[in-house]
């Protein structure tokens, strides 16, 4: 099947569906979820948004705990920007109908602390944000005429120059985008979708990992995608790794401990119960997450153990059951009461800080290809994200993509010389354990040479190992059926590819990037 639309959004988490609403009065919009419209990484983020909304706060403050974080290569243009935008943008999410939390007379924001902020500026509701505002626009988005939103469709690759025909290379002046081929999974035929400008809002890469709070479906499709279209890509090596997520071996994705918890007074404790991280940081469990995962990745590993605690009895019952009644429940679900018991917790892989490499306006160096959310790289984060900016920067980048696709389709036509996807000669694969195995194989290798803590030995033997599963990989891809778990496969090979290939060029440890081998040579940043 063909469609044409004027502008193609791909991804339904706050970047998508926000940037659909601000468009959507200007042309036909069709928004492609890869699974169920709620499935995806917004609906997870419990902690909340980060905004400087009353004159006890200001945006100096928040820049210059953003800039800290980043450990010193942000965008300052970007970061400021962004956190100026800050207020603007949350109102809209509130006419959107998002409700956060307010204080006790109902006339402003309860706002929470987390690590790396020196004031209290997170918006949120109750410990499930994220879910609150995906309900709040979801809503929206089917109220409006003009969106038609698609479920179980896979985008598989962005439609360029090269499906004409015409060699395209990294160094190739002005690529275009001119849609998306996307993988109807329900019927397995893929169709070809065509627009006049389009947005990736695809989310991360945390299954490239072994443990990771990042849900299924994200396997770093618009990364992928863009890779294998020439496009530019930067910071993939700074994968953020939370502190604190619940240690249950036995479930995928981790469930996430808000790190609003430590804001409200939790305490980082070894396996043994006592405190520690005052060996590592002032800020003891409030300091930047890749200071807080690097510790307890260090205490773990003296005391050979796979997991620390968080103690949050001293919040008190109430605090705990009313402030974080989904942490609460989820804990009594394994027979931990909150109240009584500390927390086995244990870091996991949470937020890529790079990807796809964007200017002011959302776009990326692949002409009318716009991107927003994790999978975009804007300069805001640096080399570390700091805490609850990761809603912000997705929302702020929505609005800036939409303003200028606004004006870019009045002037741009959709090209009908595109053909259909050519899938002749191809047999269905029938074991689905070559594939399942490779990927297993894969989060392992990243798990255990790119993690937490690398080295120059480490990152060369997770780089040999995935060029045989990479050659594997492609000769099953160029006989096979495509099907969605080869193409998430093949999508988290190349992250892994990038993150590693990324990683040996950084020569020195800032931000999340720390090599053994920089800190015996003394390339490393202190902040």
């Amino acid at each position: 099947m063909r469609y044409e639309v004027d502008f193609l959004v791909i991804g339904s988490g706050i970047a998508g569906l926000s940037y659909a609403l601000k468009v959507a009065p200007y042309g036909k919009v069709c928004v492609l979820c890869k699974g169920e419209a709620a499935e995806g990484s917004t609906r997870y983020a419990q902690g909340g948004i980060a905004a400087v909304m009353y004159d006890s706060d200001s945006f100096d403050k928040h820049i210059q705990d953003t800039l800290v974080a980043g450990d010193g290569i942000c965008d300052r243009e970007v970061v400021e920007m962004t956190i100026r935008e800050a207020p603007d943008r949350i109102k809209e999410l509130v006419q959107y109908g998002v409700n956060f939390d307010m204080s006790g007379a109902g006339d402003r924001f309860d706002l929470h602390r987390e690590g790396g902020h020196s004031e209290f500026r997170i918006l949120h509701h109750k410990d499930n944000t994220g879910a609150e505002i995906e309900r709040g626009l979801l809503e929206a988005v089917h109220r409006h005429p003009n969106i038609e939103l698609k479920e179980h469709q896979f985008a598989i690759d962005i439609i360029t120059q090269h499906h004409l025909g015409q060699r395209v290379t990294k160094h190739t002046p002005d690529i275009e985008c001119y849609g998306v081929y996307a993988l109807d999974c329900r019927t397995n035929q893929i169709d070809t979708y065509l627009a006049k400008v389009t947005l990736l809002a695809t989310g991360g890469m945390g299954n490239v990992y072994t443990t990771t709070t990042t849900p299924i479906v994200s396997t770093g499709d618009g990364v992928a995608m863009v890779h294998r279209a020439r496009g530019v890509l930067s910071d993939l090596e700074f994968m953020q790794f939370h502190p604190t997520s619940l240690y249950n071996p036995a479930e995928k994705p981790a469930f996430l401990i808000t790190e609003a918890m430590r804001g409200a007074g939790a305490i980082l404790k070894d396996f043994n119960g006592n405190e520690f991280m005052q060996k590592y940081d002032s800020r003891l469990s409030l300091a930047p997450r890749d200071i807080v995962a690097r510790a307890i990745d260090n205490e773990m590993k003296i005391a050979g153990v796979d997991h620390l605690y968080l103690d949050a009895r001293g919040i008190g019952r109430d605090g705990l059951i009313n402030g974080f009644p989904t942490i609460y429940a989820k804990c009594l679900e394994l027979g931990i009461n909150i109240t009584k018991d500390m927390i086995p917790i244990r870091p996991a892989a949470h937020y890529q800080c790079g990807g796809i490499k964007v200017d002011k306006n959302g776009e990326s160096s692949i002409h009318h290809l716009y991107a927003a959310g994790e999978c975009s790289c804007t300069g805001l984060h640096g080399g570390n994200r700091l805490a609850s900016n990761s809603l912000l920067e997705a929302v702020v980048y929505a609005h800036n993509a939409a303003m200028s696709a606004i004006e870019r389709v009045k002037t741009r036509e959709i090209c009908h010389a595109v053909p259909d996807w050519n899938a002749e000669g191809m047999v269905l694969n029938e074991e689905m354990v070559l594939i399942t195995q490779t990927k297993r194989e894969l989060q392992e290798l990243m798990w255990n040479y790119v993690g937490i803590v690398r080295s120059d030995l480490r990152l060369q033997r997770a780089f040999d190992r995935l060029n045989l599963i990479f050659r594997e990989t492609e000769d099953l891809y160029n006989r096979s059926v495509l099907t969605e778990e080869l193409s998430e496969l093949r999508n988290l090979i190349a992250c892994a590819y990038l993150i590693i290939k990324m990683a040996r060029a950084r020569r020195e440890n800032v931000g999340l990037h720390y090599s053994i081998d920089l800190v015996r040579n003394g390339d490393s940043r202190r902040r």
